[in-house]
């Protein structure tokens, strides 16, 4: 469902009411609390909006944000019969391309249907008239949201089913017909990573207030000429990780998988291979695994997760996994970039964009150590 500014009522003026932000393990990711002043909207018009497309007995409306949200701000709306969450647009100037919300609720509508497991999309709102951006509003998903690969929380003879839940997850969206649910306009099909490489080198280049980096410099000119030989095209998430999946309250099942912002069409190596980056990335910059006891934890090594997926999606083997996981380092170190440019523009949506700003120097190093394992030389490797 689109609104757009013909179909907006006058609604009385409405006074919002909020309540205190919930602690727990991942409250500086997950925690909700008071919008932040750069953030605020109309939330009286929301309130009106979401009893004209979302639910005409909505009621009073609770609004907090998220704290997590690095990209579209995130924003829980609860009213005294259900919650919800609505992503926006930030405010202020923005890249071309980026922030493309209406893509996320589109493919979580195409997804629903397929029956692959995603919240549900209520509406998307097209007029800025409304709270000054576009949005969409989706459903709350309860469940469990894990923030260290390691999985502390979980009991250790069933963190080998997490880990596999989160692996056959991904199977799963890769074997989807994108063209069957009415995504073959979803993306380009083909040469995924030369149209990435490109883009976020682009984006890297353009962000002059976040400043230079040799090492990333010397990824930009050396990436584009080691790209393996063929090609697939599938639907990818594009940021595929453990904290980006809800899971069932009580078992090892994925309920519904989050945060599409950077799903198109591409190659479903490289969406795997970003998931394979847990393997090989400390827990200082996103929790993961490097340098754990594996075995001691009950978790699966990197080439039992490979083997799982290829089992999972007919592959014998997956050659050049090196550079795919150097592709997916040397991507999430240009998003941290851009990161610290909205940080230096004032227009960052997340409360720990500071921190991604932090180990943005040791991500870069780390990129370039999977390249050089990919087969990259030269001076600074």
């Amino acid at each position: 469902m689109v609104a757009r500014q013909e179909d907006q009522a006058r609604c009385p003026r409405w006074r919002p009411h909020r309540q205190r932000s919930v602690s727990g393990l991942a409250e500086h990711n997950t925690g909700s609390g008071a919008v932040r002043d750069a953030h605020r909207f109309d939330e009286g018009a929301l309130a009106c909006w979401m009893r004209q497309h979302v639910d005409a007995s909505a009621g009073e409306l609770v609004v907090e944000q998220f704290k997590g949200g690095q990209s579209n701000p995130t924003f829980k709306l609860v009213t005294p019969r259900r919650s919800y969450v609505m992503r926006r647009k930030p405010p202020g100037p923005l890249l071309k391309g980026a922030h493309a919300i209406e893509r996320e609720a589109r493919v979580l509508a195409a997804l629903e249907r397929a029956r692959f497991p995603v919240p549900h999309v209520h509406g998307l709102c097209t007029d800025d008239a409304v709270i000054g951006t576009w949005f969409y509003v989706m459903d709350l998903v309860e469940g469990r949201i894990f923030w260290d690969a390691a999985l502390p929380e979980v009991p250790r003879r069933e963190r080998l089913d997490y880990i596999d839940a989160l692996n056959r997850t991904l199977a799963a969206l890769h074997a989807v017909d994108y063209k069957a649910i009415g995504l073959a306009d979803y993306g380009r099909p083909g040469n995924y990573f030369q149209r990435q490489i490109e883009r976020w080198s682009k984006q890297y280049l353009a962000d002059s207030e976040a400043g230079r980096d040799p090492l990333m410099d010397r990824l930009v000119a050396w990436l584009p000429t080691a790209i393996p030989p063929g090609d697939e095209t599938a639907i990818i998430h594009g940021d595929y990780r453990l904290d980006n999946v809800i899971f069932h309250p009580q078992e090892a099942r994925i309920v519904a998988v989050l945060d599409w912002e950077l799903s198109t069409l591409g190659h479903p190596l490289a969406d795997f291979a970003y998931s394979v980056m847990m393997y090989r990335m400390p827990p200082e910059i996103v929790p993961g695994l490097a340098g754990a006891d594996l075995a001691r934890l009950n978790i699966p090594d990197e080439a039992d997760y490979v083997e799982a997926y290829c089992r999972r999606t007919g592959r014998r083997r997956i050659e050049h996994l090196d550079f795919y996981i150097a592709f997916n380092f040397f991507r999430l170190a240009a998003v941290f970039h851009g990161i610290k440019g909205r940080v230096l523009r004032g227009t960052a949506a997340s409360a720990q964009a500071h921190q991604r700003v932090e180990v943005l120097p040791e991500l870069i190093a780390l990129a370039a150590e999977q390249a050089r394992r990919a087969g990259m030389q030269g001076e600074g490797v």
